[in-house]
C-alpha cells in the first residue's frame, strides 16, 4: 500500500445546485460568487475542527474528526449562505448541497477515496439547494447530540455498493426556492416531496412558546394564590396540592413538545410517571400503587430504545 492508509472518518462533501445555469447566465460573476461562498465555507469548516480536502469545480469535499462538528458545520454553513443568499434574486442565488458520512476510507498523502466518500457525494446529490443530507452512521452518532430534527428519507441506492443506505434530511430552516422552481414542479422520483421539505424548527417554537408562556405564568400565580388561600383556612386539608400538580403536568408536557434536545416519546413517558407518582402521593393511603405504571412504562421506554426503527 506504500504510503495509504485507512481511518474512520466524518466526510462532508458540498456542491452547487444549477451551477451550470449560473455559469450560463454569467461566468465571471458566478465563480467570483463561487470563491467567495467557498472562503466562508472553508472558515466555518475550519472553526469546527474539519479540514478541507479538495475543491474541484463546483465542488467541496472536507473531513471531521467529530460527527457532531460536521453536523454543526454544515448548518452553520447553510445558515450563514442562506443569510448572504437573501440578499440576492431568486435567479441568482447560489445553492449548495450537503451530504455528509461517517464511514472508512483510504488515505494517500492528503487525499481520501473509497465507499465512505462516494457515499458522502452520492447523499449530497440528492440533498435540495441549501439543504444537509446524512447516512445512518451520521444519525445514530448526533441524533441526542444536535438540537435539530430529522426526516427520514428512506434507503438511498449506491452505485456499486450492496446496501442501500438509510438517509436523513436535516432540519435547519426552510430553504430558499431553487432559481428554476415552476409552479407544477414535480419531485424527484423515489422522494416524497413532502418529508424532504424541510422546516425551520426553531422560530416556530419560540412564537409558541411566546404565545403560551403568559398562559402558563398566570396559571402558576393562581396556583400560588391557591395554595396561600389553603394555607390561610387551612382545615386540614391540603386541596391545593391538586391545581399545582396540574401546572407542573402541563409545564412538562410543554416542555417536552418544544424541547430538541431528548427523545420526546422518552421525556413523554418520564413526564407521565412522574405525573402518576403525584397522583399516587396525594391520595396516599398506605400503598404506593404507582410502581405499576411506572414499571410499565419502563418497560415500554426500555423496549423502544431496543428495538430497531
Amino acid at each position: 500500500m506504500g504510503g495509504t492508509q485507512r481511518k474512520l472518518t466524518t466526510i462532508f462533501c458540498a456542491d452547487v445546485q444549477d451551477y451550470t445555469r449560473l455559469m450560463g447566465v454569467d461566468e465571471e460573476g458566478t465563480l467570483a460568487m463561487l470563491k467567495h461562498y467557498r472562503d466562508a465555507m472553508s472558515r466555518l469548516i475550519a472553526a469546527h475542527g474539519g479540514r478541507v480536502i479538495n475543491t474541484w469545480g463546483d465542488g467541496v469535499i472536507a473531513e471531521f474528526p467529530s460527527v457532531v462538528e460536521c453536523v454543526r458545520a454544515a448548518m452553520d454553513v447553510q445558515n450563514e449562505l442562506a443569510g448572504q443568499n437573501a440578499a440576492r434574486p431568486v435567479d441568482g442565488r447560489m445553492l449548495f448541497r450537503i451530504g455528509i458520512n461517517l464511514g472508512d476510507v483510504i488515505v494517500d498523502g492528503d487525499d481520501i477515496y473509497g465507499d465512505g466518500v462516494n457515499i458522502a457525494a452520492r447523499l449530497q446529490a440528492s440533498a435540495t439547494g441549501g439543504g444537509i443530507v446524512i447516512s445512518n452512521t451520521v444519525y445514530d452518532q448526533v441524533r441526542n447530540k444536535v438540537a435539530v430534527s430529522f426526516d427520514f428519507l428512506g434507503p438511498l441506492a449506491i452505485k456499486n455498493i450492496a446496501d442501500a443506505v438509510p438517509s436523513y434530511a436535516v432540519r435547519i430552516g426552510e430553504p430558499l426556492p431553487p432559481a428554476d422552481a415552476t409552479p407544477g414542479m414535480r419531485a424527484k422520483p423515489g422522494v416524497d416531496a413532502g418529508s424532504h421539505r424541510q422546516v425551520n424548527s426553531a422560530a416556530p417554537l419560540h412564537k409558541l412558546w411566546a404565545l403560551i408562556a403568559p398562559m402558563f405564568w398566570l396559571a402558576a400565580l393562581a396556583a400560588a394564590v391557591l395554595v396561600a388561600i389553603n394555607i390561610l383556612s387551612w382545615q386540614g386539608v391540603f386541596w391545593s396540592a391538586w391545581p399545582v400538580l396540574g401546572v407542573a403536568v402541563l409545564s412538562a408536557v410543554a416542555w417536552v413538545a418544544m424541547q430538541t434536545r431528548y427523545d420526546r416519546l422518552l421525556a413523554g413517558l418520564g413526564v407521565i410517571g412522574l405525573a402518576i407518582a403525584g397522583i399516587n402521593i396525594l391520595t396516599w393511603h398506605g400503598i404506593f400503587w404507582s410502581v405499576w405504571p411506572m414499571l410499565g412504562i419502563g418497560i415500554v421506554a426500555a423496549l423502544y430504545k431496543i428495538i430497531p426503527r
